[in-house]
């Protein structure tokens, strides 16, 4: 009864988004077609004078008009008041539904068709629960039930922003989930039942058994769903016509958390495939590497202007522009992983049908939104102008910048999808994107290193040079000293040199300062900056200074790679949970008198389903990692080893860890302001 239960309560959340998005719309529809707002009678009532009367109305009927009108206002403001509980319980049921499909997971019932097709009785617990979300049907529950969430905590805890544009923005959020909640129930029922039940169930995949899984998809979904709140925002406002600094102001806490959980799951997705697939590289452009990517982009162009919009009331159209741009490229992503059109571990390889399911939700999303914002943006007033030469004109030279280099990795992943429904078998690999993408992402560096020295409004050239100085003697400094080496390629050389100057640019902010008095959001500025310096010298450093090599060795032959000798000890078979494997014992020493140490790679073996996986062994150090991996026996004694020396290649990760937090200080830094500014108008 479990699966029927959960069945039933995906079907009450379906119902009721249904529900909430006509009690939404049903509101603000209602709320504007009164002739005369109520703040306008109060208004000349408190003069003195008579209320406003619609046209043709006679005096005598004054009085009967507002109190139909009253009595209209009194009905509008029940049926808006309704969608907030709506909107809370519909989240508490889906909850309750990812929650029971959890549950079936973890006691393995094999007659849910799910669980036999994606589970094993011998898995751990962790890969038991984790396999809930490990496959299509759970992963669309898993997005959907934080959708429903998210837009229970906007209904409960959203209290700044005007009735209307409140009320459309979690309509948007109820139509949103709605077509999920139809593609679920109609195309993917995670609650299918399976009639006999097997006696055992055929396994999760088992690149996917990996503690990553329970961290690397939640996160990345918390991402898109905050993008999509984003975009509700942002479609509320276009309604009701409200585009201003309190719609910037509620929009921005959302787009900061889901800046912050994209980073995170797309750090952490980078490191699990760095360690887990064996093959050495951190990002291989991937086209569902690049599905999680676009959404990041887009997003943190979003993040600037909507910071502009609250704080300046500026880049108004651009705000909205993008809001629709990033709940765009994570529907596309989500076409991507889902629609069954690519091969990649991480894809969800599926049926044509439900292909075309989510890429009708698609079209119908994303061409209402460009359609809404093609209606409304000749509406939007342009609110406050600023010279070229100020932080507002380099929020909009990035926003460009980012929108370019969008473009090249969406036209890198999508052009082979189209030219293979065309007959075309091609691809585009990580040549292409580095090329094409990495001298506009360097660009974009400099101007990233400039932007929070300039001043809002208006500035000089000649003062922002001189702000500049320490930032660019350093870049020079770092460039000089690389051009002196040999073997290092422009563009990594220019990345070093870069993410110096933007190190020492991004605490620029904080020089004659009192740092105890400077706000928080500030220091996570200072922190996110850094830690993109931190990553980008990160990437440069692997780029130029790896060191590879592929051999067949025998037990006791040493091999050589950067400053390490390593040799095979032994190969031994060892048993896992619910793997098998054979396992190299090799001995590594740096230099001719360090320290001897041990990793021991393996080849696994799973029968559930049968599947063998290289799995890597990694010795960390200081100034980088020493990767080494298990091949095959040659039939002569020989094993197969690949080893890497790779220089500082840890920053990449600890860059990402540092953008997280910036954006954390900077969402605490923003909703303690905020609580105080509350505060202060409550004991006004």
């Amino acid at each position: 009864m479990i699966a029927e239960a959960g069945l039933a309560a995906l079907w009450f959340a379906a119902a009721l988004a249904l529900l909430q998005l006509v009690l939404a719309a049903l509101g603000v529809w209602r709320s504007s077609r009164f002739s005369v707002r109520p703040e306008l009678v109060e208004g000349h009532r408190a003069a003195g004078e008579r209320p406003p009367v619609a046209q043709g109305a006679s005096t005598g009927s004054a009085r009967t008009a507002e109190e139909g009108d009253a009595a209209k206002r009194v009905l509008t403001d029940e049926i808006m008041a309704a969608v907030r509980p709506v909107a809370v319980v519909q989240g508490l049921l889906v909850l309750l539904a990812m929650l029971l499909l959890i549950t079936v997971f973890a006691r393995s019932d094999m007659s849910v068709l799910l669980v036999a097709e994606n589970s094993h009785s011998d898995k751990p617990m962790l890969y038991k629960i984790a396999g809930a979300w490990g496959n299509h049907e759970g992963s669309m529950l898993l997005w959907v039930t934080i959708l429903g969430m998210a837009g229970a905590a906007v209904a409960l805890l959203e209290r700044t922003l005007a009735k209307p544009p409140l009320i459309a923005t979690l309509g948007a959020q109820a139509a949103i989930a709605l077509g999920f909640y139809a593609f679920l129930l109609f195309a993917s029922n995670p609650f299918a039942r399976l009639d006999p039940a097997p006696a055992d169930g055929n396994g999760l995949n088992p690149l996917l058994q990996d503690p990553g899984l329970a961290f690397h998809p939640p996160t990345l979904y918390i991402g898109y769903v905050g993008i999509s709140i984003a975009f509700s925002f942002a479609v509320g406002a276009m309604i009701t016509r409200d585009v201003g600094p309190a719609f910037a102001r509620a929009m921005r806490p959302w787009v900061l958390g889901a800046w912050i959980f994209l980073t995170l799951g797309i750090t952490a997705g980078s490191y699990w495939a760095y360690y887990e697939l064996g093959w050495g590289g951190w990002w291989f452009w991937d086209p569902v590497e690049n599905a999680s990517l676009m959404p990041w982009l887009a997003a943190t162009a979003l993040l600037h202007s909507v910071t502009v919009l609250a704080t300046r009331d500026g880049l108004r159209a651009w705000t909205l522009m993008l809001a629709v741009v990033a709940f765009s490229m994570s529907m596309i992503g989500t076409f991507l992983v889902r629609s069954g059109i690519l091969t990649s571990v991480h894809a969800f390889a599926v049926d044509p049908t439900r292909g075309s399911f989510i890429l009708a939700l698609l079209a119908l999303y994303i061409g209402g939104a460009m359609l809404l914002f093609a209606l409304r943006v000749g509406t939007v007033k342009q609110g406050n102008g600023f010279d070229f030469v100020s932080r507002e004109g380099a929020l909009i030279a990035n926003n460009l910048l980012l929108t370019v280099i969008l473009g090249i990795v969406l036209i890198g992943t999508l052009y082979p999808i189209v030219a293979a429904a065309f007959g075309t078998q091609l691809s585009v690999g990580p040549p292409f994107f580095d090329k094409a993408a990495g001298p506009v992402a360097l660009v974009l560096v400099a101007v990233m290193a400039a932007g929070p020295l300039l001043r809002w409004r208006r500035d000089t050239l000649a003062a922002v040079f001189g702000r500049m100085t320490v930032p660019v003697a350093a870049t020079g400094v770092v460039l000089i000293l690389l051009a002196t080496m040999s073997g290092i390629a422009l563009l990594p050389m220019l990345g070093l040199a870069l993410s110096a100057g933007l190190a020492v640019a991004s605490v620029a902010p904080l020089w004659k300062r009192n740092l105890r008095r400077t706000p928080l959001f500030t220091y996570g500025m200072v922190v996110a900056h850094l830690g993109i310096a931190v990553s980008l010298a990160g990437m440069a450093c692997d780029t130029a200074f790896t060191q590879a090599t592929l051999v067949a060795a025998r037990v006791g032959e040493p091999q050589h790679v950067g400053p390490f000798t390593v040799t095979l000890d032994g190969i031994k078979p060892v048993i896992g949970p619910n793997w098998s494997a054979l396992e190299a014992r090799l001995s590594a020493r740096r230099g001719e008198d360090g320290a001897v140490f041990y990793l021991r790679p393996q080849s696994r073996y799973f029968a559930n389903p049968v599947t063998v996986t290289s799995e890597s062994a990694i010795a960390t150090r200081w100034d980088g990692q020493l990767y080494t991996v298990l091949g095959e026996p040659d039939g002569t004694g020989r094993w197969q080893l690949r080893l890497w020396w790779k220089p500082f290649v840890t920053l990449i990760w600890f860059g990402g860890a540092l953008i997280a937090i910036g954006g954390a200080l900077s969402l605490l830094g923003r909703l303690a302001r905020g609580r105080r500014a509350a505060l202060r108008e409550a004991y006004a």
